[in-house]
């Protein structure tokens, strides 16, 4: 089963990648382009909003609750009422979608100043929001769409679709760039278009499941209610990240031109590794967990979640490392050029610090929520993410007060050290309930692993001590002299990582079943 879950998870970690490279690709074109000003920031907050709800909705609760019905229908059940939940279950996504679709246009002077409440004090800049986000958020709807055919592909053991589904956002946002450069109104066209695009591209792989019936209302179908059932308290589980980085921007929108922009690169920086690998992990294993668990196979669904907390451990904490240790040179070879300054460069730095340092709590959060939803049990992971909501926006508010009342120079990046204390709250939480319910045992072995893997990492840490020298030198230096420089400093310090690893007696072997280290 493991070495099948890493193979799987190598297909989604491949395609991701390819969606994380071309989304910093378009990233430094907005930077180049916008760098952190005025206009970037009202398109930012349209694009937050709607992606906001597919967070929250399409990846979280929607896939979260329908994966493991569909699982176990397409497990337990006939071919015939597998193709009949699908077809109950669009058409009644899609006719809900298009009410809210409308609804969100309509009202969209009210989410921005929901949203952005800063803007408020500078009518032209609500303004362009508001225009910007009547252009994107329909690409709520086709998202939401494409996340339930990515479900139905996911649990066919069909990741490559839906992994390389995302580039098509990063290829039409990179064309829009190209077109015309500096139109924040032609980059709303494009998220558009893109999400049209994105659900047309998982129709085919449909069709070949022979599982693309004739979408039909069915809200009351048992299923359809059971899926409903299960959503509610998910999506606030789901949300809790979410709401978090846009309580931040909201705070951030009151801090000035530049603020919501800062995070934004920062945060698009630490969702690199979380999309390559820590969310790859967390897609693969829930169809398998949710088979298991329909099943009655307690001991593969334990070692199903052990296999993948050790291979997030085993990626995820050097990412973290070179997140915070490096944030400078990571910023200013991938953004600091064109319209973006050296300031914009030092303050995006500050809030990578806080996001890092956050990674592995975000990371173990999407790893150990599907140990709950592929039980179908959602209320208790729900509680603790209100616990840890509510905790990490408390610290939110303490800083934006502070910093208005003491003039703090970079309190974005307090925003952002609050967010990730909130991910960090969730993530222990969710794990000591796991192991209380017996539902996760780790296996043996985790002291020689752990052993291991400080040994590997303090190896890592003192490289990149060494070779990140002072920022003024990567500011100095040339566009191509910062990319070869940092592509040489990737590839010496991912070769003595995992050298070190070898040294210490740690073998590929130790991954190709859950039980084994």
């Amino acid at each position: 089963m493991s070495a099948s879950l890493l193979k799987s998870s190598g297909v989604v970690g491949a395609m991701t990648l390819l969606s994380r490279v071309l989304g910093f690709v378009r990233d430094v074109l907005f930077a180049s382009a916008f760098g952190a000003g005025a206009a970037m920031d009202a398109f930012l907050i349209a694009l937050k909003i709607p992606n906001f709800g597919r967070r929250m909705f399409a990846e979280g609760a929607f896939s979260q609750a329908f994966v493991p019905v569909f699982a176990q229908a397409r497990t337990t059940g006939s071919p015939e009422e597998a193709r009949e939940l699908v077809a109950v279950t669009m058409g009644t996504l899609a006719g809900v979608l298009s009410l809210i679709t409308l609804a969100g246009c309509l009202a969209a002077p009210l989410l921005m100043w929901l949203f952005a409440p800063g803007f408020g004090t500078d009518p032209a800049k609500h303004a362009l929001g508001t225009e910007l986000l009547r252009w994107t958020f329909p690409y709520l709807m086709f998202i939401s769409l494409t996340a339930m055919a990515s479900g139905v592909l996911n649990s066919c053991g069909r990741f490559a679709v839906p992994a390389f589904t995302p580039v098509i956002l990063n290829i039409c946002l990179i064309a829009a760039a190209f077109i015309e450069a500096g139109s924040v109104h032609l980059l709303a066209y494009a998220v558009f278009v893109a999400g049209v695009l994105q659900f047309a591209f998982q129709l085919p792989s449909l069709w070949r499941l022979r599982l693309l019936p004739r979408p039909r209302w069915g809200w009351r179908h048992a299923k359809v209610r059971r899926i409903v059932g299960l959503m509610i308290p998910v999506m606030i589980g789901s949300s809790v990240a979410q709401i978090s980085l846009l309580l931040d921007s909201a705070l951030a929108s009151f801090l000035g031109d530049g603020a919501v922009s800062w995070l934004y690169y920062a945060d698009r920086l630490m969702e690199f590794p979380l999309g390559v690998f820590s969310i790859a992990i967390g897609t693969v294993i829930l169809p398998a967990l949710a088979t298991q668990h329909a099943t009655q196979s307690a001991g593969a669904f334990s070692q199903t979640l052990d296999w993948a907390l050790r291979v997030l451990l085993l990626i995820g904490v050097p990412a973290a490392l070179g997140l915070v240790l490096f944030a400078g040179p990571l910023v200013a070879s991938l953004f600091g050029h064109g319209a973006f300054d050296e300031r914009d460069v030092r303050m995006t730095m500050y809030a990578l610090w806080a996001y890092g340092a956050g990674f592995m709590g975000f990371s173990l959060v999407k790893i150990l929520v599907p140990g709950f939803y592929a039980r179908q049990e959602t209320r208790v992971p729900v509680r603790y993410a209100i616990t840890a909501l509510c905790c990490g926006m408390a610290l939110s508010v303490t800083v934006f007060v502070s910093a208005k009342l003491f003039e703090l120079p970079a309190a974005h990046a307090g925003l952002a050290a609050a967010t990730a204390t909130s991910a960090w709250i969730n993530a222990g939480l969710l794990l000591r309930r796991l192991r209380q319910d017996r539902a996760y045992v780790p296996g043996p072995g985790w002291g020689a692993f752990g052993l291991r893997l400080v040994i590997g990492n303090l190896v890592l840490a003192a490289l990149l001590l060494t070779l990140a020298g002072p920022l003024e030198s990567w500011l100095a230096a040339g566009l191509a002299d910062r990319a070869g420089r940092l592509a040489a400093v990737i590839a010496v310090a991912a070769t003595a990582y995992f050298a070190a690893l070898g040294i210490v007696g740690l073998r590929p072997r130790h991954f190709r079943r859950a039980e084994a280290v």
